[in-house]
Order: structure tokens, then sequence, then C-alpha cells
């Protein structure tokens, strides 16, 4: 089943160095999932000035419990820079 995830940074006046100090161990986890067709898409979420404030990412996962394992092994969670998320079941259509 695919994942649908919308995961928020936090919006602390620490949290953009947050995300530096540990993005490129997290683009080398979502390197080998999208290598294992774990992971189909990912990337950032935008605010208006172009500054990283989160990730979309679609999952494909057994069930929602394995989704959220492999997000809450992720170092952006481990490290504090996702504050909150939230998974979908997705449907693709095209």
């Amino acid at each position: 089943m695919l994942y649908l995830v919308i995961a928020k940074d936090g919006t602390d006046p620490e949290a953009p160095a947050r995300r530096q100090q540990v993005r490129e161990a997290h683009l080398v986890g979502a390197r080998k999932l999208a290598e294992a067709g774990t992971m189909h898409l990912g990337g950032a979420l935008l605010d208006d000035a172009g500054a990283m404030i989160g990730s979309a990412i679609i999952l494909e996962a057994d069930d929602e419990a394995a989704a959220r394992a492999l997000l809450e092994a992720d170092i952006y969670h481990r490290g504090g820079v996702w504050r909150s998320y939230e998974i979908y079941p997705f449907r693709r259509a095209v």
C-alpha cells in the first residue's frame, strides 16, 4: 500500500540549523529507500520565500504501522527536525 506523508519541521529559530546538520544523512537514507523501491517520491515543502519547512513523501509499506516505523527511523525524526507528521493511504491515479 502507498502512503502519503506530510512531515512538518519545527518553527523555532533553530529549526533550519537542525535540518542542515542532518540533511546529508537523511538524503543517504532516502536514497537507500528509493533504491529498494520503498520510497517512491520525496522532497522538501517550502515556504513562500523558498525555505525548507517540511517534507512530502510517498512510501510503500505493508500497513500504516510499517510506514510510521520507517519515518521514526529517519534521522529527521530522530534529530528533532520533523516535529509532526500525518500519514494518509494513497492511491495513484496517474
